[in-house]
């Protein structure tokens, strides 16, 4: 089955008609995009959008072939005028199957929010999903206990939990070659759409490609440990958080705890609690570890920097006479088994920590003494990482990568 997109943007396209921001500008010539349209065989059309024709003429097929036009959501704005020769659009209703003259086969998937998805089974018997913007599939979508699908296209960035749900269901396996489509412009084109797409294990195309389903197409793996950093507010979290959004389970590692009668740390905990998915579970403690060490699901730990505060409390090491009688030692053994943990652990790691320093020295020893320990800490988790992150004012810049 061969598949060609005639467009891979939001049903806008990209850029927006007269948006001015930076990624609309940045939005031009090869780097456009067309509302998502894809011809499937030359025979099957799934949505239907302003320029189709001229669309696949540009990508070398014509739309004299096409005998079944599908919508997947309802289209805002003016109709779209039917090219001649074409079939009447129409949407299969949720749950029934059609039959197309070409010899494939069409099942409406249903969705969780407004349109419909569309499961098509070549004559060869390959099978691509297709989601409609913003949509995922509303339960396990049928599929268990078939095979995974040979091709995902869905809104993998704004909807990065559609992907986490065919993944537990089985939908979605390791060979499932997952393309981004409804492209939008809260993320800018070139490298950073690339790491975005690469960090739920999918990969963005341009407008016109052809891709043949079932041919193995080689994303960049997510490394198995990762280093965050950031400064206040910088975003780093956040961050961390999207690099395992597809994931369907994750273990949370909260390592800075509840504070009895602090209600503006609870107020910043209920944020982060209710930005992650429901299916990721949470943990909270500073023994880390043991859960390196164990087999599981991808581990998130947010982050290093209270880690070590707690470190530093159990050792004593705010105090200069203990720090120099025994918590300096007790201290470096203890960052020195996490260390270890974290060179040896075959779990897929995410961890935040602060950066620090940049010029300002804190005015106690104590403070002095963590703003070393925790530079001191950062520069060995992150010799032990395959990816190093800095987010500064909500831009990743790999560092090591």
């Amino acid at each position: 089955m061969e598949l060609t997109l005639l467009g891979t943007g939001t049903p806008e396209g990209l850029p927006r008609p007269g948006c001015p921001c930076a990624a609309c500008a940045l939005s031009v010539g090869a780097r456009a995009r067309a509302a998502t349209s894809l011809l499937v065989d030359g025979a099957l059309l799934l949505d239907l959008t302003p320029g189709a024709v001229l669309a696949g003429a540009r990508a070398g097929h014509s739309l004299a072939g096409v005998r079944q036009v599908l919508l997947t959501h309802p289209h805002d704005g003016p109709p779209v005028e039917l090219p001649p020769g074409l079939p009447a659009a129409g949407r299969v209703p949720d749950g029934r199957e059609l039959a197309v003259i070409s010899g494939h086969r069409v099942r409406a998937v249903p969705m969780d929010a407004p349109g419909t998805g569309y499961e098509v089974t070549g004559p060869d018997g390959s099978r691509l999903l297709y989601l409609p913007p913003g949509g995922a599939p509303a339960g396990t979508n049928g599929s268990v206990g078939q095979r995974p699908y040979d091709l995902v296209l869905a809104d993998v960035l704004g909807r990065p939990e559609a992907l986490a749900r065919l993944r537990a269901s089985g939908a979605a396996g390791p060979t499932t070659d997952v393309i981004a489509v409804h492209l939008d412009h809260d993320v800018p084109p070139g490298r950073e759409l690339e790491r975005r797409c690469a960090a739920g294990g999918a990969r963005a195309v341009p407008d016109g490609t052809t891709v043949t389903v079932g041919e193995y197409h080689a994303v960049p793996d997510l490394p198995r440990r990762t280093l965050v950093l950031g400064g206040a507010r910088s975003g780093k979290s956040v961050e961390a958080e999207r690099r395992l959004a597809g994931f369907p389970e994750v273990e949370y590692v909260a390592t800075g705890g509840s504070r009895d009668g602090d209600a503006e740390w609870a107020a910043r905990v209920g944020l982060h609690r209710e930005r992650r998915p429901a299916s990721w579970r949470t943990l909270e403690t500073c023994e880390l570890a043991p859960l390196l060490v164990e087999g599981g699901p991808p581990l998130l730990i947010d982050c290093l920097a209270l880690w070590l505060t707690d470190a530093m409390d159990r050792a004593g090491a705010w105090d200069d006479a203990v720090w120099a009688a025994r918590g300096q030692k007790e201290l470096r053994e203890r960052i020195s088994e996490l260390v270890a943990a974290v060179r040896a652990t075959r779990r897929t790691v995410v961890a935040v920590s602060n950066e620090v320093g940049s010029g300002i020295v804190p005015a106690t020893a104590s403070g002095r003494r963590f703003r070393d320990e925790l530079g001191r800490l950062n520069s060995l988790v992150a010799g032990e990482c395959e990816h190093v992150l800095l987010v500064v004012a909500g831009q990743a810049v790999a560092l090591k990568e």
